[in-house]
């Protein structure tokens, strides 16, 4: 996965698909330490770090769209 700066770059859908695959995989990861597979337990961390980027990067994109919905409405109103 990527940094931060990287994310914010990508279009929605691709975001979407970023956080589909780290979720999964970490999944993945889950059910290889439950079967004693997992050799990197480091890369546990960074996964969850991946997924945290990626749902911080969508609410921000929410809140943004949020906002400028509303600057809309109350712009309607006034007009």
């Amino acid at each position: 996965m990527a940094k931060a700066k990287v994310m914010a770059e990508l279009s929605d859908g691709d975001l979407l698909a970023a956080l589909n695959d780290a979720k999964e995989e970490l999944f993945n990861l889950r059910f290889q330490i439950v079967t004693g597979q997992l050799d990197n337990y480091s890369r546990i961390k960074a996964v969850k770090k991946d997924v945290a980027r990626a749902r911080t990067e969508l609410r921000a994109r929410e809140i943004v769209a949020a906002e400028a919905l509303a600057a809309q409405g109350v712009e309607d109103t006034n007009g």
